[in-house]
Parts: structure tokens; sequence; C-alpha cells
């Protein structure tokens, strides 16, 4: 399905090159959105892991005491 763009309330259709570098850029904010998920993800388990570890009196990595205490 074509993809279109509009310049100066004119429709035009993408170009190949256009449609190449809109796929290039869609894959790129994918791949950040993912990136920032995963951070998440991961600071929320660190933060539990951390929470648990204090309760039970073992160590705790770098990555959790940021989680817990910023």
């Amino acid at each position: 399905m074509p993809r279109y763009k509009v310049v100066d309330n004119i429709r035009s259709q993408l170009t190949a090159a256009e449609e190449t570098a809109r796929d290039k850029e869609e894959e790129n904010a994918a791949k950040a959105e993912k990136e920032i998920k995963d951070a998440d993800i991961a600071k929320a388990n660190n933060k539990t892991s951390g929470k648990a570890k204090l309760k039970t009196g073992e160590a705790l990595t770098d990555a959790e005491v940021e989680a817990l205490f910023g």
C-alpha cells in the first residue's frame, strides 16, 4: 500500500527513496521504544530484587542500589 505526504496542501505519493528512508525511521523508532521499555522493565526487576535482598540481608548489586535509591 503506497504512502503519501502532504506538502503545501498537496498530497503526493512517496518516492522509492522516501519510502526506504521512512521505513528506516520507523525501524529506528521501534528499536528506541523497545530499548526504553526494556530499561524500564530491568529497573523494576532490580528494584524488586533489591527489596528482597534487603529483607534477607544479602548484598545488593550496583543496579539494584540505583533502582532503589536513585
